[in-house]
């Protein structure tokens, strides 16, 4: 086993300044992983392959749609990374934009939604979801806390895809693709504090414009619930992150020695 191969590693695809993995990469970093963040937004190239000492992937938000490569030019390499990541098994994390892509690179349908949510809400799982060994591990029971920021949503999920997690404001609020891919619209890797380090930053943002609400009062509301929110989706990240323990240890088992 080489020295590189002694911690699992996630590749983490940051497509906003505002966005890198926050809560979520230090919660998996609780239990012995690695994250590597490649900086989109920046200029730093996307693999449109999952590199072959990656146990995982993780796909942040932004403020572009799914589809909107001429802004973000990057944006096709990421979709065929996650498109690859699926095929191959590779544990995938897909949060906000980062779900929405997920869908987009595999025949599923992103668009704009009816209405746009910013800030808490409450999401509840489906009958699968109350089985599935990821989202069962959310700390919450009936009503889960949720941080949202969005206005496009996930209008039709990718052959094969099973919901989890749903509300009535947008109904796919996660879900699995195969075994181990994992898209999100909601932000599991917020809290309080990093909402509201969101909102001096919104001036102009297009969902906050639709959505006609007091972004500083949204702002309080996630922040009254940042301990329930934790309590809710640290559990659900180390659940995932389980998954990425499992493909590592199955990687180094077949791997050649040094």
């Amino acid at each position: 086993m080489t020295a590189d191969s002694l911690r699992p590693v996630v590749l983490a695809i940051r497509n906003d300044l505002t966005d890198p993995p926050l809560l979520v990469g230090d919660w998996l970093g609780e239990i012995g992983i690695e994250i590597r963040v490649i900086c989109a937004d920046a200029g730093e190239s996307v693999p449109i392959s999952v590199p072959d000492d990656v146990d995982g992937v993780i796909s942040m938000g932004g403020g572009m749609g799914a589809n909107d490569d001429d802004s973000a030019p990057w944006l096709p390499a990421e979709r065929a990374m996650l498109r690859d990541a699926v095929s191959r098994g590779i544990p995938v994390f897909g949060i906000c934009l980062g779900g929405q892509l997920l869908a987009a690179a595999n025949d599923g349908v992103v668009e704009l939604g009816e209405t746009a949510e910013i800030g808490l809400s409450f999401i509840e799982r489906t009958a699968e979801g109350e089985t599935d060994p990821v989202i069962s591990a959310i700390g919450a029971a009936g009503s889960i806390p949720a941080a949202q920021w969005h206005q496009d949503h996930v209008a039709m999920l990718p052959p094969g895809a099973t919901l989890l997690l749903t509300n009535d404001a947008c109904r796919v609020q996660g879900y699995r693709l195969g075994s181990n891919a994992y898209g999100f619209q909601l932000h599991p890797e917020l809290d309080g504090d990093l909402f509201n380090w969101w909102v001096p930053l919104s001036d102009g943002d297009k969902a906050l414009e639709r959505a006609g609400i007091d972004v500083t009062v949204a702002g309080e509301q996630v922040a009254a619930a940042s301990d329930a929110l934790v309590a809710a989706w640290r559990p659900m990240a180390h659940a995932w992150g389980a998954l990425v323990l499992d493909y590592f240890r199955s990687r180094t088992a077949t791997s050649p020695t040094t």
